[in-house]
């Protein structure tokens, strides 16, 4: 791709094929059967696209696993890597590193008051497994209460505590229990309204907080916005209501900002306006949009003074890498700059929020959209008074329909999110609802 005129380089020959037999022949793909895969190849990208090595470019709305909020290839972010690498690659994590502490100032600078120490990880799942060690050590109890529609990562404690299918071949942890969270459109309290659901939610999670043994419990892991459980917006007070129930019962708060942080939902960070300070907070993917992998815990004070004469039983060999550190620092500088996260919050006002209600308003298969900022969710059902979600035929039809327009998207059951990068622009947006508009008008069944 031409970075000047954003058009396609000349083909590479045969490359494409030679990438698809390396895959096949020595890569091992996640969440997959292999035999039946055939990945897309990708080689290069630019702000919202990508292509690959014939020149064929996709409108990236996935922003891959949810994590490019900058957008691909942003200059800034290279910049900062590339200066790093020519002054110190890596270096043990027990040492002291600029790059490091100016990374971990730039986060707890927009953290909330009482947060002044970052635990850098590999990436969200650790980052999960971290911040539950901290709340079990800090509070001398085990059990770690989490939702069913929920996803943390693919390690240890993280897995298990996932709601979702993936955590069932994998139970392996101890001290895990899953409760509902709230989901208007497919309430589990007979809920009407956003005010009953939340009520009735918070009733139900003191009930398990109660039936557990509230002395047993030492944290309630929430995504602030479930991401890959569907873009679930909290109805208003719950995360409030969740706040105080954790303070009756002496129960520590994590909230996961892993998907929702760093510019996704228009803000910092998605509990931002909540009114809701919680103990631990998680992070990933968009802190550097996924250039070099990097997560971590921002750590309450409180719990960080656990370990002023404590040694923390935790670590690893990459925490704080310095080409992690300097792009965090580059990404973080570089969407304050550029207004970055105010656009995902107008574009998400004025371009896809008012365009998916557009769509809801035309298409009978739209049972739902909801969602903030650059962080939405086209939930699509085949009866709309039943609810009843539509196959995955059909959405395997929508998917290939959807690249079959040069659209990237992000499918999850019978859902399309739509999550493109912050910097995405009006005209993207209107590009990408008219490629939806044009496949949901297909006879989708046939």
């Amino acid at each position: 791709m031409d970075t000047d005129t954003g058009t396609a380089a000349p083909a590479a020959a045969g490359l494409n094929e030679v990438t698809t037999e390396l895959d096949r022949a020595h890569v091992f793909h996640s969440w997959s059967a292999q035999g039946a895969l055939k990945p897309l190849v990708i080689a290069g990208g630019l702000g919202c696209r990508v292509w690959d090595h014939d020149g064929r470019s996709y409108l990236d709305f996935s922003s891959q696993l949810v994590n490019v909020n900058i957008g691909h290839q942003h200059p800034a972010v290279i910049r900062g890597i590339i200066e790093q690498a020519k002054l110190l690659t890596t270096i043990a994590p027990s040492t002291a590193n600029l790059a490091r502490g100016e990374a971990a100032r730039r986060i707890v600078d927009r953290a909330p008051a009482g947060f002044n120490k970052i635990f850098f990880t590999n990436g969200g799942a650790d980052a999960n497994e971290n911040a539950i060690r901290m709340a079990r050590l800090h509070t001398g109890r085990d059990t770690v209460l989490s939702t069913y529609r929920s996803y943390h990562g693919n390690t240890g404690a993280a897995i298990v505590a996932t709601g979702d299918w993936r955590r069932i071949p994998n139970e392996y942890a101890r001290g895990h229990v899953h409760f509902f969270g709230p989901y208007l459109y497919r309430s589990e309290f007979w809920a009407t309204t956003p005010e009953q659901e939340t009520e009735r939610a918070l009733h139900h999670l003191e009930r398990v907080i109660q039936s557990e043994g509230a002395t047993s419990i030492a944290a309630v892991l929430l995504e602030s916005i479930p991401g890959t459980a569907g873009v679930l917006m909290p109805p208003p007070g719950y995360l409030a209501g969740v706040r105080a129930l954790c303070d009756r019962y002496g129960i520590m708060l994590i909230l996961d900002e892993v998907m929702a942080g760093f510019g996704r939902t228009g803000r910092w960070f998605a509990f931002e306006g909540s009114g809701v300070v919680p103990d631990l907070i998680t992070f990933a993917k968009g802190v550097n949009s996924g250039y070099v992998p990097v997560g971590g815990v921002i750590i309450s004070d409180p719990i960080a003074a656990d370990f002023d004469e404590t040694v923390f039983p935790g670590g690893l060999t990459y925490s704080g890498h310095p080409l992690a550190m300097a792009s965090i620092v580059a990404a973080l500088d570089a969407m304050a700059e550029e207004g970055i996260v105010e656009n995902a919050a107008r574009i998400g006002t004025e371009a896809i929020g008012p365009g998916l209600a557009a769509l809801a308003a035309k298409h009978p298969i739209i049972g739902e959209v909801r969602g903030e900022g650059v962080f939405w969710a086209i939930e699509l059902v085949a009866d709309p008074v039943t609810r009843e979600p539509v196959s995955p035929a059909v959405m395997g039809r929508i998917k290939t329909e959807l690249l079959a327009r040069n659209l990237l998207p992000f499918i999850m059951e019978n859902r399309i999110h739509v999550v493109p990068p912050c910097v995405v622009t009006d005209s993207e947006v209107a590009e990408a609802l008219a490629i939806y508009d044009e496949v949901l008008s297909l006879d989708l069944a046939g």
